[in-house]
């Protein structure tokens, strides 16, 4: 029987990284990963190739209309939707590529196959072909990811009916396209095939979008939605998807009750949300403890109640991104190599990628009134800033929210172009404890969009000059 230090189950960003980490410390790593690739949904399914059609998608909109307002004459762009999924594959492969090197390179030992806990320090792992490995360690980390939330009562066949997955992968543009949610997948899905020519509607529970974002960045942004024509049903709820010939009807009620509408549709996409995937890891029988929400329930150093099993990312609580589940893999690797592994939760930032995009870290307003912190605002519009209006790209602007007594950095939140870039300037001072007046007293270059944030800092005093 093989034997490491370390085994982790699940390959995606909280996985990989946690086993390079702990082979960077002199741990011996293996790695279970079910898939015949690395990377996990993050690489695979998710971020990765949802970014690069995105990024193409927008390209096409830009040449079919913008170009001209910039004295750049080209025919009409035309779509090959077979190349852009060609495109977005290639993405998908260069990174998947780029982990498998990465798990070379650190001497870590794969294995392809569901992996299954069978008792602390033992990992069996079932391949395709009917064989089934059995390996011991002295520390195993869960690191498998979420699934989709399904809505009760609609199948996803992912072609007509789809999750994330199947709206990376449809063969031609939907006519009119529902999307079930209102969150960072489906307004970034959304906006994807929005661009390419599909009417979008989004069906939203809540009253809002975005939840969990500060309520005046959301508002903003859904006019902007609003403008690039996104249609939303807001307080309501999807009771029904029938098929009716080629076709969809979806039937949609008020979240607060009364009566139903017919909506007609050629696809629909259900993002509602993720779930933890701990489904296979014989959890139950090992009594490791699970909350409500069916995340492994973890203490302050990613420990189980079951001793030497250890999880992390989107199977155990906090927000469901690639990147803490990335500080949470590197943090649980450094303890188990006995140094002083931590994650900051309050300066985890978050990012929408739209166009224009939306970042945040921090505290929202709203979080900050609940919890009676006395705190200052200062917000700067991109449509005062010189290089946003030099390329035309003046939407949004930049809120700074500062402690009221100390005038220490509590949350900030940005609605602009390249706005996923900008936050991280923020971070950095936010992990620093840095004031706004840090913030507005650093020099900015000029002329670039970073220079709102700087202006948002000095708006905080209410001495912004630009505006």
């Amino acid at each position: 029987m093989s034997s490491y230090d370390l085994i982790v189950i699940g390959t995606g960003p909280g996985g990989y990284v946690c086993a390079i980490r702990a082979a960077q410390l002199g741990l011996k790593v293996a790695v279970v990963e079910k898939r015949a690739t690395f990377g996990g949904t993050c690489l695979n399914i998710g971020c990765i190739p949802s970014k690069a059609l995105l990024h193409a998608s927008e390209l096409f909109e830009e040449a079919g209309h913008s170009f001209a307002e910039m004295g750049i004459g080209v025919p009409a762009p035309t779509l090959d939707l077979k190349a852009m999924m060609g495109f977005k594959d290639k993405a998908v492969e260069g990174n998947t590529k780029g982990v498998d090197f990465l798990i070379k390179k650190n001497k870590i030992t794969p294995y392809l196959g569901t992996g299954t806990i069978t008792a602390p320090g033992k990992v069996a792992v079932a391949q395709e072909n009917g064989t089934t490995t059995e390996l011991e360690t002295k520390a195993i980390v869960i690191a498998t990811g979420s699934d989709v939330a399904r809505l009760p009562g609609i199948e996803i066949d992912e072609k007509q009916v789809v999750s994330s997955t199947g709206a990376l992968t449809l063969e031609k543009v939907p006519g009119k396209l529902i999307v079930v949610g209102a969150g960072v997948i489906g307004l970034e899905l959304g906006s994807v095939w929005r661009r390419l020519g599909a009417e979008v509607t989004v069906v939203e529970f809540l009253d809002r979008i975005l939840p969990g974002m500060d309520l005046d960045v959301a508002k903003s942004f859904q006019r902007i939605l609003q403008k690039q024509g996104f249609a939303f049903r807001l307080g309501s709820k999807v009771t029904g998807v029938t098929k009716t010939g080629a076709g969809l009807s979806v039937s949609v009620e008020p979240a607060a009750g009364g009566a139903a509408e017919t909506l007609e549709a050629d696809v629909v996409l259900v993002a509602i949300g993720r779930v933890p995937y701990t489904a296979g890891l014989g959890l139950e029988a090992l009594g490791v403890a699970l909350d409500p929400r069916g995340r492994v329930v973890t203490d302050a150093h990613y420990q189980t109640n079951v001793a030497g099993i250890f999880a992390i990312g989107d199977a155990i609580a906090g927000p469901m991104l690639a990147h803490k589940a990335e500080d949470e893999g590197v943090a649980v690797a450094e303890l188990l190599a006995g140094h002083a592994g931590h994650v900051n939760y309050d300066v985890i930032p978050g990012v929408v990628y739209t166009s224009p995009e939306v970042a945040s870290v921090g505290k929202t307003e709203e979080e900050l009134k609940a919890a009676g912190v006395a705190y200052k605002v200062g917000k700067f519009p991109f449509l005062a800033n010189g290089r946003a209006k030099a390329n035309n790209q003046t939407e949004g602007f930049v809120k700074v929210l500062a402690d009221a007594a100390t005038d220490k950095v509590l949350g900030v939140h940005i609605i602009g172009m390249e706005a996923g870039e900008l936050i991280h300037e923020c971070a950095v001072l936010m992990e620093f404890g840095g004031s706004s007046e840090d913030l507005a007293r650093t020099c900015h270059a000029h002329p670039t969009r970073s220079e709102a944030v700087k202006e948002a800092a000095m708006a905080v005093e209410k001495r912004s000059i630009h505006m």
